[in-house]
């Protein structure tokens, strides 16, 4: 046990000296904590409570653009929210009649549920009708509330999905001069640089087979619905299978964009020399000036530069490692000199690779996943341990604040679930870790802040998140929406309970300086020299000129703890304490006031938390 200790402490010690040194590569860090906060479009102003599975958007209801209202935004912002990303905005494959609008079918074949997937885009220059008031003015309804969110004092952040497109894009709405996807493909090929889709020459793609029954709509019938779908040759699934039957678990509803990879995964463009890790956004820009590059590209560039005009703030770009790093620069380059200050966060998923995307690529934020998520859920479920945590931040210490920390997304189950935590209390201490361990930029699922369980069955897949392919109500968030009013009026005391946590937090989290300061490990030092401080606790502190922080959690559901927290002597000298008592007030829940009694050798603060309790504790 004491060498596992001594570990720890040596862990510890190269985080705090990793931790305080500022970036190195020329990085633009932000004043003040981010918080985004992700609704999902179509659900969240949805006030029926109907939620038959499979459910026409007539039966179980659809939210609109005109639900997010100012008292609705404001309400949003309140909650200590920064910027909104708004999902599933563009127009995504669904299965709704609107050719009387001149917007054709879609097969029920290769859509994903009835609502479908908000990431198989079928016109990027467009939005879901399903989201408008006057589907014929449903940009005109977005663009209104891109101002309503602006004037509310937040950012607008909206997806794209770079990997793929839906199985039939088709973009009516494309600016005069644009090409859409495919239309000047050369089909007798499987690869080509610039053509936009990979094709399988001489096979005609086949719906794939289900072994477990499944029927899209849940066999209701449909015109289109005939097991079938005409698309000749067939294209390279949206996942890279190349089969012209994809397996019914691939992304069978899109398409996998080429962006001049060869079949053979060598690539047909200009690659990003390594030292371009160390250039500024104005020398990737020239970099790429007179290159020529895949048609894809452009296409996607332009389309994001379209949105940028439009008043978007930012993107959130789906499978962002599926695609190659010097798109990345080429795209993100030609964004950040429209907009300097656009927010882009992308989902990549291995750890080998973020420093890629985020200096070469020029990403701000990735997903912090398969490090911080990863093992504060395993902790949340039971068997994790605390002493996991501080050798995350020493691993992403040069990058810590470009890992984007959450609990929930639309990918995600949710915390309240009973294959994940079961109780949404228990998210808690992990919010807490997860919203001050580092710079970084917090994301909350809109209902997690009330303890949404996910539990309505849909229709295509399975509960344990919430729905994002069909129509569906979502009953706590309904609760708070209280038919309009955005005031919680039909909340449960302990939902109440819940959402003033998340405020408290999330306030703190986007005024505190020592937030955006410096960050030590000492959940170690405690481990080693207290008898009682076990591996369902945790604690570190944050500081900064302006701030002194010492934050420590319980993630204990069953026990409390009283003892004592001590701060090791490099800790005092950082913060400049001399012999005597100190005060320390607590900024989370009732605001208590500790004493911190410190001598030349040693800072000890004694300490009770209950079970699954947080304190956020301030020098004064």
């Amino acid at each position: 046990m004491k060498n596992s200790m001594y570990l720890l402490v040596a862990f510890a010690t190269l985080g705090a000296a990793a931790c305080t040194n500022k970036k190195k590569q020329n990085i633009v860090v932000e004043e003040n904590k981010i918080v985004v906060y992700q609704v999902f479009t179509r659900l969240f102003g949805n006030t029926d409570t109907t939620n038959k599975p499979w459910g026409t958007m007539e039966e179980n209801g659809v939210g609109k653009f005109a639900d997010f209202t100012e008292k609705a935004l404001n309400a949003i912002r309140e909650l200590g929210v920064t910027h909104i990303w708004y999902t599933g905005v563009p127009h995504h494959a669904l299965i709704n009649d609107y050719t009387a609008f001149g917007i054709s079918n879609d097969d029920p074949d290769v859509v994903k549920g009835r609502a479908g997937s908000p990431y198989a885009v079928k016109d990027y220059y467009s939005v879901n009708p399903d989201l408008a008031t006057d589907v014929n003015k449903r940009l005109e309804e977005f663009e209104a509330l891109i101002i309503r969110t602006h004037t509310a004092g937040m950012k607008v952040v909206i997806d794209i999905v770079p990997n793929h497109v839906a199985r039939h894009y088709e973009s009516k709405t494309k600016p005069d001069g644009e090409t859409g996807f495919g239309e000047k493909d050369d089909q007798t090929l499987e690869y080509r640089r610039d053509n936009d889709f990979y094709y399988i020459p001489g096979q005609p793609f086949r719906v794939p087979v289900s072994q477990n029954g499944y029927k899209p709509l849940a066999g209701d019938p449909n015109p289109l619905s005939d097991g079938m779908f005409k698309e000749v040759p067939a294209k390279w699934t949206g996942n890279g299978s190349r089969l012209a039957q994809p397996d019914i678990n691939d992304w069978y509803e899109t398409v996998k964009i080429n962006y001049g990879v060869r079949p053979d995964g060598s690539y047909d463009f200009d690659t990003l020399p390594d030292e371009y890790a160390q250039k500024s956004i104005a020398e990737h820009a020239t970099f790429w000036k007179d290159k020529s590059v895949p048609a894809s590209w452009t296409k996607f560039r332009n389309i994001a530069l379209f949105w940028i005009d439009k008043g978007v703030d930012g993107f959130r770009f789906d499978m962002a490692e599926m695609v190659p790093v010097e798109f990345w620069s080429y795209m993100n380059s030609a964004i950040k000199t429209k907009n300097p200050k656009a927010t882009l966060i992308a989902e990549v998923y291995n750890p080998a690779q973020y420093r890629n995307y985020i200096f070469k690529g020029k990403i701000d934020y990735l997903y912090d996943k398969v490090e911080l998520y990863d093992t504060l859920k395993h902790i949340m479920q039971g068997p994790g341990s605390t002493d996991s945590i501080a050798p995350i931040q020493q691993r992403l210490a040069d990058i810590e604040h470009h890992m984007l920390h959450f609990l929930e997304n639309h990918d995600e189950q949710r915390i309240a679930s009973p294959d994940f935590a079961g109780m949404a209390e228990k998210g808690k201490p992990a919010m807490v870790v997860s919203a001050t361990i580092s710079t970084s930029p917090t994301l909350v699922y809109f209902g997690q802040e009330l303890g949404e369980p996910g539990a309505q069955n849909a229709g295509f897949g399975s509960p344990t998140r919430t729905s994002i392919f069909d129509y569906i109500g979502v009953p706590h968030h309904q609760r708070w929406m209280n038919g309009g009013l955005f005031d919680g009026g039909k909340l449960s005391e302990s939902e109440k309970a819940l959402r003033l946590f998340y405020n408290q937090l999330l306030q703190f989290t986007i005024s505190s300086p020592a937030l955006m300061g410096k960050y030590d490990d000492i959940h170690a030092h405690n481990r080693y020299n207290n008898g009682s401080y076990h591996q369902k606790l945790f604690s570190f502190v944050r500081w900064s000129d302006q701030q002194k922080l010492l934050i420590l959690v319980n993630f204990s559901a069953d026990s409390s703890w009283q003892g004592t927290i001590s701060l090791p002597k490099h800790i005092q000298d950082a913060w400049g304490l001399k012999t005597g008592s100190y005060s320390m007030k607590n900024a989370l829940g009732t605001a208590d006031r500790l004493k911190m009694q410190v001598t030349d050798t040693d800072a000890r603060i004694d300490v009770t938390l209950d079970p699954l309790a947080s304190k956020i504790l301030i020098l004064q």
